[in-house]
């Protein structure tokens, strides 16, 4: 069972550094198609590297 749907908020971690606010466009076969929410661009991700919450994301990267 997927983590996320169609038309969720999520939020994924850039170089380790960046945390960027996606909106979940498809999921399937573990990789979700995310849509940046700040620019009009989009990448296939492992559902693994979304985050419910900034909070999470914040939480995941290495000091």
């Amino acid at each position: 069972m997927a983590k996320f749907n169609q038309g969720d908020t999520a939020f994924i971690v850039e170089s380790n550094r960046f945390i960027r606010e996606v909106k979940v466009m498809k999921c399937a076969g573990g990789f979700c198609t995310v849509k940046f929410l700040d620019s009009s661009g989009g990448i296939k991700v492992r559902e693994h590297r979304l985050f419910s919450t900034k909070e999470e994301a914040e939480g995941s990267i290495k000091k």
